[in-house]
């Protein structure tokens, strides 16, 4: 349940301060990554079952790696994104529209 409620409070902070500091120029959004394969997940990885029913869960079928994330952080990051304000990107392989 903490997680769960840190993440709401993340993105309603996104929101708030986009909404704060957009007129000042101030660019604020956020990256929501899904399952990716890092050291914090190694023992879920290595969880042969809970790893299977992830990646049958996620429609690109597999675990996301730190590089792609890369795009959207490249995005962010760059004039493309001027008039981008208090959004959340989700980099997820799909696992949202499930």
């Amino acid at each position: 349940m903490g997680y769960t409620a840190a993440k709401h409070g993340m993105a309603g902070l996104t929101r708030a301060l986009a909404s704060e500091w957009a007129a000042r120029g101030v660019n604020v959004n956020a990256i929501a990554p899904g399952y990716i394969a890092t050291e914090l997940t190694e023992a879920l990885q290595m969880d042969t079952q809970r790893s299977k029913a992830l990646v049958d869960r996620t429609p690109a079928a597999r675990w996301g790696q730190p590089y792609d994330l890369a795009g959207a952080v490249v995005f962010l990051a760059s004039p493309a994104s001027d008039f981008v304000h208090g959004a959340i990107l989700s980099v997820d392989g799909g696992w949202l529209v499930r």
